[in-house]
């Protein structure tokens, strides 16, 4: 079983999530819920992954008052998610405040602390809509990549969620004990098929950037067989830490 993958379960249709684990079981451990599955299946399906004996990253990508979030990850850990997801843009006292909840909650309730991710720029994103955005902005995508990466690692957070065109510049400047996750992953059978994703790279290449997880969707659940599919994702990711060592 690996742990490098994250499948993202970003369907409406609950026999087909079913379905999906089922299939993938014992070759997959972490699973991706966002906004469309938890909308429709909310705390039913994470039920369900965590008595699967799986692992749940819950991507709400959480931005609001710190407050608001805080509660909100202290509520997430009543349902032993693993991995939280907050947007590093809400700033330095919403995620430092999210970091002291986890603990406060960790050490009174003695149960185990999710690990807190800081969204930086979706992969969807690309340098001229990120001019788009921001105007006559004066950093690049790349430079306001590391300075939120930098907020999120000051503020106390475990790691960030990046894409794998910035996984190298992360690791020179932070070094190797931040988690580093990243979508915009395709495999090398489906690369010409980025779908919304802008910044991609195959899970070979991604892992030789020094990723440690990489969320995938798409290429899985919408393959005639997801089990095969991961197997074949498996194989690349093998193929790029034979390379590293």
């Amino acid at each position: 079983m690996t742990d490098k993958i994250i499948v993202s379960l970003d369907l409406n249709d609950l026999a087909k999530i079913k379905s999906i684990v089922k299939d993938l079981d014992g070759l997959v451990q972490y699973y991706k819920i966002g906004p469309i599955p938890f909308i429709y299946f909310g705390l039913d399906l994470i039920r369900f992954l965590k008595d699967n004996g799986s692992k749940v990253m819950l991507d709400m990508k959480y931005h609001d008052i710190p407050n608001t979030v805080a509660r909100a990850c202290e509520g997430a850990m009543e349902l032993g998610v693993d991995l939280i997801t907050l947007h590093t843009s809400g700033g330095f006292t919403m995620l430092e405040e999210a970091v002291k909840a986890t603990l406060m909650v960790s050490d009174i309730k003695s149960v185990p602390r999710p690990k807190l991710l800081g969204v930086t720029v979706l992969t969807s994103i690309d340098e001229a809509y990120f001019r788009d955005l921001f105007g006559n902005i004066e950093r690049s995508l790349e430079d306001q990549v590391l300075s939120l990466v930098q907020l999120a690692r000051s503020a106390g957070m475990d790691g960030v969620v990046a894409s794998p065109h910035e996984v190298q510049m992360i690791r020179k400047t932070c070094g190797k004990e931040l988690l580093i996750v990243t979508p915009g992953i395709r495999p090398e059978y489906l690369l010409v098929e980025s779908d919304d994703q802008a910044r991609v790279m195959t899970p070979k290449d991604a892992i030789k950037a020094g990723v440690d997880q990489m969320v995938i969707g798409r290429p899985i659940v919408k393959a005639p067989s997801p089990r095969e599919a991961a197997e074949k994702i498996i194989k690349e990711i093998e193929d790029g830490l034979r390379e590293t060592t």
